[in-house]
């Protein structure tokens, strides 16, 4: 049995993240979901009502696509893991070599070209499936980063917070779209060319300031991989915390866009909100940042909350008790008056507190796990390990998109109209779907949620014992070289 020691001795100023390069990862992380937020949040409705493609088709096309994209995940996290650069870096040199490549690809998705259907379906298949392989290589990059910021847990959680919320704001920006696309279309520029335009600003712009995230060093170091590709993917097995929670994540990530966001706002042309009218886009928007505003602001305070609590897992917890209650309340109250508009954001503003913070405790969780494998079989698994959460997030936007095509179809929507003129069955259904649909995730979650462990003592333990390898690795080699 090996002896506990004193886990003080891991608190040391070594193993601390300057400021500046965690101000220039935030930064990086920002650049990122302004492309990602962009490119994945409006392809489908790009097809569907810019280039008249039926839902059915525009769902399967970029459903199946994303299918494969997330398969291809768990492959490029084992090539990550297995490959090292000749400085002797895992990961940082991703960051500068592969945002490029992928903003080009997302600009060219959204060109203004003049192609039939199967001819542009088959451009816009092929950039996307080039794309997404190289955002695969930057996102496990990026967030592998996080376990490499510091050997300390505490660190780690605080790296975690602040990239997040970085993270965050990039979607905010992407999120301001149907604004400032109103206000383009405004000057008389066509609806085709106002995504060409956002996909340079947004999906080719956002991956250049994601470069900044280079600036990040790496602190935690282990040995290059000699195993297989297909071994380095099944050391997942030893990771029951990571696939505990990516279980969770598949099932909360799919019920929660059952119905796209923007099919419920443009259900009114206006919203009458009793002292102004204002368009669908600038309610979406108003509705976002109020639901995100107390959250974003929360997150600063995300690691003490869960220190608070009693864990990363206690914060998971309440979070999405508070998603629960918060949607079924809302969901008697209704959206139609002024007095259930503002109702409702509010509620749902306070649930956000702590469901803004779920992405900063996954993150955490997953660092501790990696520490966890490590200690178990000696094997560092940054890349296989962040790789789960683009790979999570993928299957589950691929089914999404299945889901929206056969959901939108049963409900008769038609993409030849606006969405204030569809049918009454589509009208009467939307708000259930749309409040209602995450409720089901929610449940599920909380179940294999509840089955992780998350024991500070055991944490701070394995911290202090891989620290003592790494120690005791370090003189050996220092031995070998001084033979030599």
């Amino acid at each position: 049995m090996e002896s506990r020691r004193n886990p003080e001795q891991l608190a040391s100023t070594d193993n601390r993240v300057k400021r500046g390069n965690l101000f220039s990862y935030a930064l990086g992380l920002a650049g990122q979901n302004i492309s990602y937020g962009f490119i994945s949040g409006w392809l489908f409705y790009y097809l569907e009502y810019v280039r008249k493609i039926s839902p059915k088709v525009s769902g399967l096309i970029t459903g199946i696509s994303r299918i494969w994209d997330s398969v291809n995940d768990p492959l490029v996290g084992a090539m990550v893991d297995r490959h090292r650069f000749k400085n002797g870096e895992k990961l940082r040199p991703f960051l500068v070599i592969t945002p490029p490549i992928i903003g080009v690809l997302g600009a060219c998705m959204f060109l203004p070209l003049n192609l039939g259907n199967t001819a542009l379906i088959a451009m816009i298949c092929v950039a996307y499936l080039l794309w997404d392989l190289f955002y695969s290589f930057q996102d496990v990059a990026l967030w592998g980063m996080v376990a490499t910021s510091s050997p300390n847990s505490e660190e780690r959680g605080k790296v975690s917070q602040w990239v997040t919320i970085g993270a965050g704001a990039g979607s905010v920006i992407a999120g301001l779209f149907p604004t400032l696309r109103g206000a383009v279309e405004g000057t008389g520029m066509s609806t085709l060319h106002v995504f060409a335009l956002f996909a340079l600003l947004f999906g080719c712009g956002g991956e250049f300031l994601s470069m900044t995230a280079h600036k990040m060093r790496e602190h935690v170091d282990t040995p290059k991989s000699e195993e297989s590709i297909f071994e380095a993917i099944f050391v997942l097995r030893h990771n029951r915390k990571l696939l505990l929670i990516s279980a969770a994540r598949l099932f909360r990530d799919i019920s929660n866009t059952i119905l796209p966001w923007v099919y419920f706002f443009e259900s009114r042309e206006i919203y009458d909100l009793g002292f102004t009218k204002i368009g669908y886009g600038d309610i979406q928007v108003i509705y976002g940042f109020l639901t995100g505003a107390f959250g974003a602001v929360a997150m600063l305070f995300a690691t003490k909350a869960a220190d608070r609590l009693g864990g990363m897992k206690r914060l998971l917890i309440v979070a999405q008790t508070a998603n629960i209650i918060s949607r079924v309340v809302c969901f008697f109250i209704g959206f139609n008056s002024p007095a259930q508009m503002i109702t409702t954001m509010l509620i749902m503003s306070l649930a956000n507190i702590p469901i803004n913070s779920m992405d900063i405790a996954h993150r955490a969780l997953t660092s501790d796990s990696i520490d966890e494998v490590e200690y178990k079989t000696g094997k560092r698994t940054e890349g296989i390990s962040f790789s789960m959460q683009n790979f999570i997030t993928k299957i589950a936007s691929a089914f999404v998109q299945i889901i929206n095509g056969f959901v939108l179809s049963a409900l008769g929507h038609d993409s030849n109209v606006k969405n204030y003129e569809q049918n009454e069955t589509y009208m009467k259904w939307q708000w259930p779907i749309f409040m209602m649909g995450p409720v089901i995730g929610a449940i599920i979650y909380l179940i294999f949620i509840s089955m992780i462990n998350d024991s500070k003592e055991d944490k701070l333990f394995i911290e202090t014992q891989l620290a003592e390898r790494r120690a005791t690795v370090g003189d050996k080699e220092e031995m070998l070289e001084s033979t030599e």
